[in-house]
Order: C-alpha cells, then structure tokens, then sequence
C-alpha cells in the first residue's frame, strides 16, 4: 500500500474526516508531530504524497524573525521538494500558506479581518482543467477559521477558488500540489473544540454555540464536496488518476 506524509502542526487540527476519505481511497497514513517533538524526514522518498493540516502558528516571521514554529523551514523545504519532484500535495489552511511561502508567494495577516464558520467560494475558470477541481461544483461549501491569507500567490501558481473578500482560496502549483484557504478536514467535534473559550469569536462577537451549530449544519454538505476531492488526490498518489483531457463541462459530482 502507497503511504502518505501527513504533517500534524497543531494538536487541535488532526486529519480528522479528511484521514478517513484518503484512506478509502486506498493510502496508508503515516502521521508526523513535530509539535510533539517528531523529527521531519530529509526527502519525502518512499512516500506517494504529502499532506500538511493546519494551526494556529503563522506562516510568515515572527516579529523577532524566528519562524512561525521551529520546524517551519523543514516542512518549507520538503513542501519545495514536493513540487520538484512532482510528489502529489495537500495543504489545508495554514499547510496552503506554508506551501505558498515556501515558494516565495506572500501570507499576511488578513486586510480583510477573520474569516470564521461555514461559507461557500467560487471556482474560477482554470479548475475545469484540474485533475481534482474540475469535478467540484461551481459554488462549494466550505468550512473557515483563519485570521492571515494568502496575499499573493507563488510566481507560476494556478487560481482555483477565490471569494469576494479572500481572492486567494485554492490553488495549485505545478501538476500535483494543492493548497486550500478553507477547511476540508473538520468535524463538528473539532469545531466545538475550536470555539470553546475562543478568543477569536470573543473579538468578533460571535456566539460559540452559534457557530458550531451553524457549521454542523453544513457537515454533510461539506462531505459531498470533499470526500470526492480526497478520493481523487488518493488515486493521483497511487498512479491511477491518469492524464485526462480537458472538457468543459457542467461540474459532475465524484466521477
């Protein structure tokens, strides 16, 4: 069985939904916790993929200039080695800022301010021809909790999803790496861990229990979309998603 990498930067935001759809489609799953103390590979040889979750660290320099956590310049390199050498990637929120940074695009603190609970993004007009985004719907649901975006992509990156306030939601570089703004991976568990005694609903206002309750109601919704799209990233890794040719099409849930 293929394994992929999964980077844990943050032990409130494990693999969680998105584990379980990879492993459906067929990956083995070794997890790394370099918040915990694992130490991160060198290359990613013998690994079929690469996915990195997210946290609540940034991805751009501390005041002081020191990383956003110690091992950022590590996972920055191997996110650099994934794409020269076309190792299929993953990032989800913070992993698609880092995969972002790692390849000179520009992550600030959002001019636009948090971006909290269930919402939706548009796809542009270049996801008919990705391998993965061609068969999300036009307006997919998704789920959001972040305070920094992506301001700028990489030289050579590929827009896949924007919204009016965040340009920036989903992108590719090269053939086979991915980052995402929003979030894929949640639970309703998760997100009721994330707003308990958050001081960022505190700052916007927000009632947790709203919040939770209003993203539970998008589960399901979240899970159509999404657990196709991890089906395929699955099938790309195990070379069974072969060269397929571009069409425009209505947009075909999981086929």
């Amino acid at each position: 069985m293929a394994t992929a990498l999964v980077i844990e930067n943050d032990p409130t935001d494990d693999l969680r939904r998105l584990g379980e759809w990879l492993t459906e489609g067929g990956l083995d799953l070794r997890v790394l916790r370099p918040h915990a103390g694992d130490e991160l590979p060198a290359d990613l040889a013998g690994y079929a993929a690469l996915v990195v979750l997210g946290g609540e660290q940034q991805a751009y320099p501390l005041p002081d200039g020191s990383p956003g956590a110690p091992w950022f310049p590590a996972l920055e390199g191997l996110l650099r080695k994934a794409v020269r050498y076309r190792v299929p990637t993953l990032g989800v929120c913070l992993g698609g800022q880092l995969l972002a940074t790692a390849h000179a695009g520009l992550v600030e603190r959002s001019p636009s301010g948090p971006e909290v609970g269930p919402g939706v993004v548009g796809k542009r007009d270049a996801a008919d021809a990705d391998p993965l985004f061609r068969y999300v719907p036009l307006i997919p649901d998704v789920l959001q909790w972040h305070t920094d975006e992506i301001t700028e992509l990489p030289r050579g990156a590929t827009l896949l999803a924007a919204s009016t306030r965040y340009p920036h939601q989903a992108f590719r570089l090269g053939d086979r790496a991915w980052g995402l703004q929003f979030h894929i991976e949640c639970d309703t568990a998760m997100i009721a861990d994330w707003a308990r005694d958050s001081d960022l609903l505190a700052e916007l206002g927000y009632d947790p229990e709203l919040v939770v309750a209003a993203c539970d109601r998008v589960m399901a919704d979240v899970e159509e979309v999404w657990q196709p799209f991890a089906i395929r990233f699955a099938a790309l890794a195990l070379g069974e998603l072969g060269d397929e040719p571009t069409r425009r099409s209505l947009p075909l849930l999981g086929q």
